[in-house]
């Protein structure tokens, strides 16, 4: 479909635009109206349903309890089998001297928020995965149930994992509780690894993209330290306003698990050898 049809949907006066990344299941453009521009995502409403209207009650939450910079939205919709989500447009800048003091202080004010339960009011997605939310009251029942076993179900089922690999994830599952502080329920980004955060115009942290959920907070820190992780001043500022559990270090790998199962599902590869190889530390 010509995007010109979105483009009117929108309502704006478009001088023009142009393509921009926008990830692996969207097509995203710049859109400049008059000295304005703004950011817009497009995808298939059939093949994503309702992934734009779980993304803006994502953005929505977080806008509400961080103090974080979070891409305001304008509109969205669906034209002809497509949906699309029109963002306001942020420059990328240089970080501040404290940028990753008031990174991480900032994403330790998020996960203050709490609820009386893991999970979320909705399911959503986590790239182009359905990320199931039934809410739970333990931790290590929803870690097991709604996060490890529907991804190596799927797994197992598209003969990319074995009988063998079933069954440790199951023998993981039931260990998690033990393997885990006592903690409440955190309001986290959910998918918070460096391609979701960018440094504004103003030297300071914006975040996008969210998988927003209630969960343990190290969910969250280890997803920062997936892929590189961050600069060690967001930890150290992190630990200084919310302090994280004694051996936090150390459980990293358990809660870079589900990502990992999730890139296993999408990409294949040597996902699939790290998660087989993660799931076997519980």
């Amino acid at each position: 479909m010509s995007i010109q049809h979105i483009l009117r949907d929108c309502g704006l006066n478009i001088a023009h635009f142009q393509q921009v990344h926008g990830g692996d299941s969207n097509r995203a453009y710049c859109l400049h109206v008059g000295g304005t521009k703004y950011f817009l995502k497009v995808n298939e409403a059939n093949r994503y349903p309702a992934m734009f209207e779980k993304e803006i009650n994502g953005l929505h939450a977080l806008h509400k309890n961080s103090t974080l910079i979070v891409p305001r939205v304008i509109k969205s919709g669906i034209v002809q089998q497509e949906q699309y989500l029109l963002l306001e447009w942020l420059e990328r800048g240089n970080p501040g001297k404290d940028f990753w003091q008031n990174f991480g202080a900032g994403l330790s004010m998020l996960h203050q928020k709490t609820s009386s339960f893991f999970g979320w009011g909705e399911d959503n997605f986590i790239g182009s995965l359905v990320q199931r939310n039934q809410q739970h009251h333990s931790w290590h029942l929803f870690y097991g149930e709604c996060r490890i076993m529907p991804l190596v179900k799927a797994l197992f089922n598209a003969g990319t994992f074995s009988k063998h690999d079933l069954l440790s994830a199951e023998s993981f599952c039931k260990k998690i509780e033990q393997l885990f502080p006592l903690e409440p329920p955190a309001l986290l980004h959910g998918d918070l690894w460096n391609g979701n955060y960018m440094v504004s115009a103003a030297g300071y942290a914006v975040i996008f993209d969210p998988a927003i959920y209630y969960g343990h907070r190290e969910m969250d820190i280890g997803m920062t330290n997936l892929f590189g992780g961050f600069d060690r001043q967001f930890y150290a500022a992190y630990n200084e306003s919310n302090p994280l559990e004694k051996g936090w270090q150390q459980r990293l790998p358990l809660t870079q698990l589900y990502p990992l199962l999730v890139h296993a599902v999408l990409f294949g590869g040597h996902y699939v050898s790290s998660a087989k190889e993660t799931m076997k530390l519980g």
